[in-house]
């Protein structure tokens, strides 16, 4: 848990919340339960803290469940804490009964605050012990990549559960560097072959010439260079699992031989005559459209038929923003260890042109990134100057794009400022390493008006130093 949502007309509330929160946390500020929805949309929070009246009034009924709602159907583990007077506690009671977790009087202690996210902590970690509890299917070691915010990828994870324990050939669907392989791993670790062998074979990195040999093995003189017998990939996966990645590449005659061991499990070596067995499961993995090839008369229709018994279609990265946190964690904790860095966080201005980048090589892209600034980076933090200049660029063509023009001029022209003011801010302290006397000087402001832009903006110089 570390992004904190306040909404709250009073600025001064707002930032005695934000000090009593950890300096790592991630705070955004909203005066209003429209412009928090937006920025919840945008960025799903942890952790709302919400005047009470503020959101009371915004149900047309002053159902305080009605105003709840839209923020966990956004993300259901989200917790609510209102704010609430003392003249409204029966109020807030409601509220809690409503869904919220807690809540918290004015005028603001904040040491309430402190224990009131200790207990939201403990509260999180409780619901995740209760659901594994509950649901014993996933590995723990897997949970960090199933746990997506993302409805099309929560509706993958749910086809790979249905899908693992059973014996069903298995067809991913996706862009390169989507993952596909993954999932096949996470597929063949929950089924009951995880203890037998996974194979993964990458089709398309293989000579035409040499792919019947590497999946069905060949016999000693078969062809020439073939000085020993070899065993195929096939028979090493015997019990197991194999992975046929990049499927669409096969040749024709690969294509005839791979149709009779998903008919009736044999098969025969290059060169041989004697039929073998095998048992292996086959998951396959293509970014090529199978059925629109079998039209063209450039995959077999047969085959296709075959492979497609259980198609799981994966979005791409650019489809899903919400989970690029998650997935970034996962990734700075296994880059860190690799590198032995103590790199414990990632810069805001960096997270925000992760989630404005169009991830033409989708997750594999952003591993690689990650683990070049990684290498790179001789601070705590990732920071902006260990990644690609084109990376921000990208984002700020893609932020500058999107125009509100369902809105009145006036309205729209205030988004474009205040996107501006943020952008503007963040790239300010970057170059001032968080220190605000030195970004007031070069912004030509005063110390003062800058802290109010930072109080308005939730923007915290901690964040920006080395």
């Amino acid at each position: 848990m570390k992004s904190v949502l306040i909404i709250s007309p009073k600025e001064d509330d707002a930032t005695l919340i934000r000090e009593s929160l950890p300096s790592d946390f991630k705070v955004e500020n909203a005066d209003s339960v429209e412009n928090a929805l937006k920025l919840h949309r945008q960025c799903s929070f942890d952790v709302i803290f919400s005047d009470l009246k503020l959101m009371r009034d915004t149900s047309e009924t002053n159902n305080i469940a009605e105003a709840i709602k839209p923020f966990k159907e956004m993300n259901p583990r989200a917790e609510v804490l209102i704010l609430s007077s003392k003249k409204l506690i029966h109020d807030a009671v409601k509220a809690v009964k409503a869904g919220a977790q807690d809540y918290l009087t004015y005028p603001i202690d904040p040491a309430e605050i402190r224990l009131a996210i200790e207990s939201v902590n403990e509260s999180i970690t409780k619901n995740l012990e209760l659901d594994y509890l509950r649901d014993q299917f996933w590995r723990p070691e897997w949970f960090d990549i199933i746990d997506s915010r993302d409805a099309g990828m929560r509706d993958v994870f749910k086809k790979i559960r249905a899908v693992a324990s059973t014996r069903a050939t298995v067809l991913l669907i996706g862009e390169t560097g989507t993952g596909k392989g993954l999932l096949a791993r996470i597929i063949h670790m929950h089924s009951n072959r995880c203890e037998d062998p996974f194979i993964s074979v990458h089709c398309g990195a293989i000579p035409d010439t040499l792919l019947e040999s590497e999946l069905f093995g060949h016999e000693k003189g078969s062809f020439t260079g073939a000085v020993r017998k070899k065993l195929g990939k096939f028979e090493m996966a015997r019990g197991g699992t194999i992975l046929l990645d990049e499927l669409g590449t096969i040749t024709p005659p690969a294509q005839i031989k791979l149709l009779q061991v998903l008919q009736d499990g044999t098969f025969s070596r290059v060169g041989g005559e004697e039929a073998l067995q095998t048992d292996a499961r086959v998951i396959a993995a293509t970014n090529a459209d199978l059925a629109e090839m079998s039209e063209r008369g450039e995959f077999r229709k047969d085959l296709y038929y075959r492979l497609n018994v259980f198609p799981v279609e994966i979005p791409p990265l650019r489809e899903r923003v919400e989970d690029i946190p998650q997935i970034v964690d996962v990734f700075l904790k296994k880059l860190k260890q690799r590198h032995e860095k103590t790199i414990h966080s990632v810069h805001p201005q960096v997270l925000q042109a992760f989630k404005n980048y169009p991830w033409p090589g989708n997750i594999r892209e952003l591993e690689n990134l990650m683990e070049r600034a990684c290498i790179l980076e001789t601070t705590k933090s990732l920071t902006p100057e260990s990644f690609p200049a084109g990376l921000f660029e990208s984002g700020n063509q893609h932020a500058v794009l999107p125009v509100k023009a369902h809105l009145p001029l006036a309205e729209a022209r205030r988004y474009a400022i205040e996107d501006f003011e943020r952008q503007y801010l963040k790239a300010l302290f970057t170059r001032s390493k968080g220190k605000v006397n030195l970004a007031a000087q070069d912004a030509d402001i005063s110390s003062r008006q800058l802290n109010k832009l930072m109080v308005k903006y939730g923007i915290q110089k901690e964040a920006f130093k080395d």
